[in-house]
C-alpha cells in the first residue's frame, strides 16, 4: 500500500492515496484528442510474441468494417510494427496544431503507426520502455481518430511498459488474447488472462493461430504443432474461444503485398458477430 498523505480530502492529491481519497485510486486514464468519439477500445494481446497479435487485430478491424462500423487500429507494438505494411500505406502521417491526422486504407481503415511517422520503415526504434509508452499514450491523445465505433489496439507481447501503459491510460472496454497450439498455451493465456483480471479489463475471448494447415490436395487439417489444449485452458478460466486461423499462405502474400483488405476467408467471422453483438446490439436492447 502506498504512503497515505493528507494532501488532499476531495481525491485531487498527486499521490495514489490519501486519507480523503484511499478508497478511489487515483485514475491515471488520458483523455483522448476533443475531436475524437471512439464508442470503444478493443486491445488485442498475448503472453508470448511470434503467435499473430497484428493478423488478429488487421482481421477483426476488416471485419467489423465490412458490417459497416467506423474502425481503426492503433499499432501499439513500437518497436515491432507492422500494421502499415500489411495494409499497404507509405504515405507518412501528417498533423497541425490539432493534433496528428491517421493515414487511411482503401476502405478508410484509420490507422496510427510509429512506421508512419519514421523517415525510412526500416529505421529501428531503440527507446527505452518510458519513451515506448509516452508514444502509445500521444497515439490516443493527440491522434485526430475523429469518429470511430471500434478501435482496435495492437499491443507487443508481455506484460511489460506499453501493455501496462495502455491497461492503465486507454478506458479498454475488453481485450482478445491471442494464443498458438503449443504446449506453452495454457501459461500464455494464463499471463494474459490474469493481467487483465487485476487491471479490471473484460476479457473477450481467445483466438488461436496457426492451429493446422490443410493439405491442398485432400482438405484434410494437419495438425503440425499437434493437438492443442486451448479448449481445457478456456473451460478452465471461462474464455469463449472466438476462433481459430489456420497457417495460410494465401493470407501472407496479401499481407506482404499490402493488400490484407482483400481476405476472403471467415476464419474470424464469429469472433466478429460476438464483439458485436456484445457491443452494438447490447447497447440497442437497453
Amino acid at each position: 500500500m502506498p504512503e497515505k498523505t493528507k494532501a488532499c480530502s476531495d481525491g485531487t492529491c498527486s499521490k495514489e492515496f490519501c486519507e480523503g481519497c484511499e478508497k478511489n485510486p487515483k485514475s491515471f486514464l488520458e483523455a483522448t484528442n476533443e475531436l475524437n468519439t471512439i464508442k470503444r477500445v478493443i486491445g488485442v494481446v498475448s503472453g508470448k510474441g511470434g503467435v499473430g497479435k497484428s493478423l488478429v487485430t488487421a482481421m477483426l478491424s476488416v471485419l467489423i468494417n465490412r458490417k459497416g462500423y467506423n474502425t481503426g487500429i492503433l499499432d501499439a507494438d513500437i518497436t515491432g510494427p507492422s500494421i502499415p505494411k500489411m495494409f499497404g500505406l507509405t504515405q507518412k502521417a501528417q498533423g497541425n496544431e490539432l493534433g496528428i491526422f491517421p493515414e487511411k486504407t482503401h476502405n478508410d481503415i484509420r490507422i496510427m503507426s510509429i512506421n508512419l511517422l519514421l523517415p525510412q520503415d526500416d529505421a529501428p526504434v531503440i527507446w527505452r520502455g518510458p519513451m515506448l509508452a509516452n508514444a502509445v499514450k500521444q497515439f490516443w491523445k493527440d491522434v485526430i481518430w475523429g469518429d470511430l465505433d471500434f478501435l482496435f489496439i495492437d499491443l507487443p507481447p508481455g506484460t511489460g511498459d506499453v501493455p501496462l501503459t495502455v491497461f492503465q491510460s486507454i478506458p479498454l472496454d475488453g481485450i482478445v488474447i491471442v494464443t498458438s497450439p503449443q504446449e506453452l498455451v495454457s501459461m500464455i493465456v494464463k499471463k494474459a488472462y490474469n493481467m487483465a483480471h487485476q487491471m479490471n479489463i473484460p476479457v473477450l475471448g481467445v483466438v488461436e493461430n496457426m492451429s493446422y494447415v490443410k493439405c491442398p490436395d485432400c482438405g484434410k487439417e494437419i495438425k503440425i504443432f499437434g493437438e492443442s489444449n486451448l479448449q481445457e485452458t478456456a473451460k478452465e478460466l471461462g474464455l469463449n474461444i472466438l476462433g481459430r486461423i489456420p497457417i495460410d499462405p494465401a493470407m501472407a502474400s496479401l499481407a506482404d503485398k499490402g493488400e490484407f483488405e482483400r481476405f476472403s476467408n471467415d476464419y474470424l467471422a464469429e469472433a466478429a458477430r460476438e464483439i458485436e453483438r456484445r457491443f452494438v446490439k447490447a447497447e440497442n436492447n437497453n
